[in-house]
């Protein structure tokens, strides 16, 4: 369907980094005519971040190159994490309203105004999609008993939708198992603005970016990039880091959180705190000169579906090592040659795979170059193209037989 122009409702929970250059390529696209309705502006304005403990505020443009509008929030105490701190009444009349060809929820069913926007489309007849970056059903943290309920409530939830994508493959095989068809799934990537990485990188000047740091030129450096949470399980790194014990390696945390201060007690205790750093919360912008002063990045999370760093960290230049709790990026390592799998919460075989890397200069780099190559397959221009397949095989298709049948 060549020229099939859809005319999208995007309706969002907040201004998001990752996902405001792709409304811009969007909004470029020939085919594609979006509207995006934010819920709350947290994110493009100042606002108390809960996991990083302070105000957060992202320094780069997330509100310009697209049409938005903000939908006034009714909630009687509004804020994210909240079922009823999200109450968006205006979503009704806005799709009632408009024509839109299909309604794209970025918002989750956990927030009241999900529901308005659901049921306000399904009452005009308006094809409804879900976005999910989910790999699996697993909870994180809370009680075990949400994994026997979570199953029975989404997929009802889903398959109220008239198509759905997920982040990933390894997310459209958990949407097929809540009994979403597989012919209304898509594998729309999650991505990030590899122009804006790749452009910022190559201006970076590492030697002062380390001589900042106090860390030696030819010092192999490992990097954790993420809040400091116990999901993200940052101490895994440290004993890992501490056991691999490469002579004159550094251990460099970028973000902050609740384990800060627990982390730094335990690298003394490990003997090792002269060489891993805490540069604390770093915004957007410093980010670039982040990763391209290390060497190697690992992420042992064991919840954390499709993490945006992974892209980073590798349009950066950097290998990448990942628990195979993070399912959502699977097919970016290829074991060897881009990065590592470990099993989760194995410290020695994560202790062993850092110690291979970081003593083999020449091969960290060829793999570094070759994680760089793998990102032009995962790019805003690839998320487009796999969106839109999607509208045409479902959107488009119900479009054509009710053109035929009138």
């Amino acid at each position: 369907m060549p020229d099939r122009r859809y005319r999208l409702l995007l309706i969002a929970t907040h201004a998001v980094q990752y996902a405001s250059p792709l409304y811009r390529d969007m909004t470029k696209h020939p085919r594609l005519e979006i509207q995006v309705a934010y819920c709350s502006l947290e994110g493009a304005e100042g606002s108390i971040d809960k996991d990083f403990g302070r105000e957060v505020q992202w320094d780069v443009p997330l509100l310009d190159g697209y049409s938005w509008t903000q939908v006034k929030n009714r909630a009687w105490r509004p804020g994210l994490g909240r079922f009823f701190g999200l109450v968006n009444t205006g979503l009704w009349s806005m799709i009632r309203k408009a024509k839109y060809d299909a309604v794209v929820l970025y918002t989750g069913y956990r927030y009241a105004s999900f529901w308005i926007a659901l049921a306000a489309a399904k009452f005009s007849r308006v094809p409804v999609i879900f976005g999910t970056d989910a790999t699996s059903i697993q909870v994180r943290g809370g009680s075990r008993w949400k994994l026997w309920i979570k199953p029975f409530i989404l997929s009802r939830i889903f398959r109220r939708a008239d198509a759905a994508f997920a982040g990933s493959v390894a997310g459209k095989q958990f949407l097929t198992t809540l009994g979403v068809k597989e012919d209304r799934i898509g594998v729309v990537p999650l991505v990030v603005d590899n122009d804006w990485w790749l452009g910022r990188a190559a201006e970076v000047d590492r030697a002062s970016v380390r001589a900042k740091w106090k860390i030696p030129q030819d010092a192999p450096v490992v990097l954790f990039c993420a809040k400091l949470q116990p999901w993200k399980r940052p101490a895994d790194l440290l004993k890992a880091f501490a056991r691999a014990n490469v002579t004159g390696s550094y251990l460099v945390y970028a973000g902050d959180g609740p384990m800060a201060k627990s982390l730094e007690q335990e690298s003394d205790a490990l003997g090792v705190g002269d060489r891993v750093h805490f540069l604390g919360f770093q915004n957007q912008s410093q980010l670039p000169s982040v990763y391209r002063a290390g060497d190697l990045f690992v992420l042992p999370s064991d919840y954390d579906p499709c993490p945006a760093v992974v892209c980073e960290a590798m349009l950066c230049g950097l290998p990448v090592v990942l628990s195979d709790e993070i399912r959502g990026r699977r097919e970016q390592v290829v074991e060897g040659e881009t990065g590592y799998i470990y099993p989760c919460g194995d410290i020695d075989v994560l202790a062993d795979t850092i110690r291979k890397m970081l003593s083999d200069p020449r091969k960290l780099a060829s793999m570094g170059a070759a994680a760089r190559r793998m990102m032009d397959s995962v790019s805003p221009q690839t998320n487009i193209r796999d969106f839109i397949q999607l509208l045409d095989a479902t959107v488009g298709a119900q479009r054509l037989q009710s053109e035929s049948r009138a």
